[in-house]
């Protein structure tokens, strides 16, 4: 797995599905450097069972990511077409029909390969190629700031879910530090000050937060 944090985010361009159902091409993450932040994620394919429950889950928090400047932006190994279809089919037939922000399609399998999630390896032998392993992406998810830098990557099995309020979170924690130039102790969210880089603070803080 690649460690991509306080790195600058792997480029690509390729086929997207965006607004529900419009195909375009060469989609690049590039268009939101200096402009939003991302949370740009991976799920292992389409018409599966716990795949529609995150991106239904990402397009209900969608309004809320976007109040802070933050693009949500999908990515799996299916194809544009495959992703089209999927959002023209009912949510009670397991599609995810009213999904809106971008569908990314790997097809290839280069960007999960560069972000690291692919659920397995090629590899040469003889003059023969050979996969071993899943040949899908694992559930993971990066945020990306507007410096194109990744400043949170988590990543989850195939049979785990993620939590969309915990990657609004650090959307939170992101933006904060940034505006107010603090640091995020354990379980912060925006309801919680935060805490200065100084001996004293932390201290501070620790001593009022014993056990």
């Amino acid at each position: 797995m690649n460690v991509l944090v306080g790195k600058k985010a792997p480029v690509f361009s390729e086929d997207a599905v965006i607004n529900g159902g419009e195909f375009v091409e060469n989609y690049s993450l590039d268009q939101f450097i200096g402009k939003k932040n991302v949370v740009f994620f991976f799920y292992p394919l389409d018409f599966t069972f716990v795949c529609p429950t995150e991106l239904v889950a990402f397009q209900e928090k969608l309004a809320e990511f976007e109040k802070r400047d933050t693009a949500v932006v999908a990515c799996s190994i299916d194809s544009k077409y495959s992703h089209w279809a999927w959002l023209r089919t009912e949510r009670n037939q397991g599609g995810i029909k009213g999904v809106t922000y971008p569908m990314v399609a790997d097809l290839s399998k280069t960007i999960a390969i560069n972000y690291g999630v692919l659920a397995g390896n090629y590899s040469i032998e003889n003059e023969n190629v050979s996969f071993e392993g899943n040949p899908v992406a694992y559930r993971g998810l990066f945020l990306i700031d507007k410096q194109g830098v990744v400043r949170h990557q988590v990543i989850n099995d195939l049979p785990l879910g993620r939590s969309v309020d915990e990657a609004l979170r650090m959307v939170d924690a992101l933006n904060f530090h940034e505006e107010n130039g603090e640091v995020c102790p354990a379980n912060w969210n925006s309801s919680k000050s935060g805490l200065k880089t100084t001996a004293e603070d932390i201290a501070d803080y620790l001593g009022t937060h014993k056990n």
